[in-house]
């Protein structure tokens, strides 16, 4: 069989694996777009996790976003410690861009855990939040607790 003679069952299941992974990259974009607060940063981290030490252009041009977008996430989202940020090397004069890294998912997801955390214990606490007593979320402990552990655990 040669290559225009493709077998149509193969072309269908190509296609369904195409919009399967479709579906999942915008799975993965919205919880990364509630995560880091846009979609705009969730396309722009998922961008650096593909294609690190990329400069702001190259973020732009992979993304598909202006410029000065990219520009002012970067700056939020180096504020916020989620992109390391240095100054690419050069071995020639002239200007050096500054490179963007993301941080690992790990990372990312261990820095809204305690946040969460304290969320869904106020929402257990929610009786006696509305009592006027103290809710155990406002402590330390909490009937909730969420552990995250690296793949090197």
């Amino acid at each position: 069989m040669s290559a225009d003679d493709s077998d149509p069952a193969d072309e269908k299941v190509r296609e369904q694996l195409e919009d399967r992974a479709e579906e999942l990259d915008a799975r993965i974009v919205d919880l990364l777009a509630w995560v880091l607060d846009t979609e705009t940063r969730a396309r722009i981290y998922v961008h650096l996790r593909e294609h690190p030490n990329s400069t702001s252009e190259e973020i732009a041009e992979g993304t598909g976003l202006y410029p000065s977008t990219v520009r002012e996430a970067l700056a939020e989202l180096t504020a916020d410690e989620k992109v390391d940020r240095h100054k690419r090397e050069s071995s020639g004069a002239g200007n050096n861009p500054y490179e963007y890294e993301a941080i690992a998912p790990s990372k990312l997801v261990g820095d809204v855990v305690e946040e969460v955390q304290g969320e869904l214990n106020t929402v257990f606490n929610l009786d006696e939040f509305l009592g006027g007593q103290q809710s155990k979320s406002e402590s330390s402990e909490g009937p909730v607790s969420i552990e995250v552990q690296s793949e090197d655990e």
